[in-house]
């Protein structure tokens, strides 16, 4: 049996609804809002489009984690590349030990997200926020450390630019994600607080 147009029209709308959403917090919440948009776009057409503020936050962690696995994969490969010069080397031996540092925050912070339920008391809340915030804060500094191994004129090469635009590229997602965690729990502590103004205030 074909789909009515009603189905096709509804589903198309909803679509529109939902990159609407991602494109305006992705702009009023991120430092790279393009590539934000770019990173979240894919979730218009999946089973659960995103419709919240902790969704659009869990679907960047997690697009943060995939990318930082990505890059951490390339960069052992490129540790074992013949010929590198000793610094370089070194530079990237390091950059390995940080990306698998990185991965292991964000696979810590997406893990205490998912199980992060809005619905819990307010301390609690605060308390899995600070966790997740740390850990995509550790993150990032990991990412800036390995892109820091490389600051010598002295290294350059094909393989130091590889890996810096990897990286680059990892550490504005990881950015934005942590932005969106942001505005997550921005978000709900301002509902947490309205909705007990208004309890106080009911007769």
């Amino acid at each position: 049996t074909k789909p009515s147009s009603n189905t096709n029209h509804t589903n198309t709308a909803n679509d529109d609804d939902v990159t609407n959403f991602i494109k305006a917090e992705c702009r009023a919440a991120t430092l790279y809002p393009s590539l934000c948009i770019q990173c979240l776009s894919t979730y218009t057409s999946t089973t659960t489009p995103l419709s919240s503020h902790k969704q659009l936050a869990q679907a960047a962690l997690s697009v943060s984690l995939s990318r930082a696995r990505s890059a951490a994969t390339f960069i052992s490969k490129a540790a074992r590349i013949r010929g590198l010069k000793p610094m370089e080397y070194r530079a990237v031996k390091d950059c390995v030990e940080n990306m698998a540092s990185t991965v292991e925050q964000l696979s810590r912070a997406v893990k205490e997200l998912g199980g992060w339920s809005g619905t819990h008391h307010q301390v609690d809340f605060n308390w899995h926020e600070s966790n997740v915030e740390s850990w995509v804060g550790a993150a990032l500094t990991f990412q800036n450390t390995c892109l820091d191994g490389f600051s010598s004129t002295v290294i350059g090469g094909s393989v130091e630019v590889a890996v810096r635009v990897r990286v680059i590229d990892c550490a504005q997602v990881t950015s934005n994600a942590l932005a969106l965690v942001h505005r997550y729990a921005a978000k709900h502590k301002l509902v947490s607080t309205t909705s007990s103004q208004s309890t106080v205030n009911t007769p």
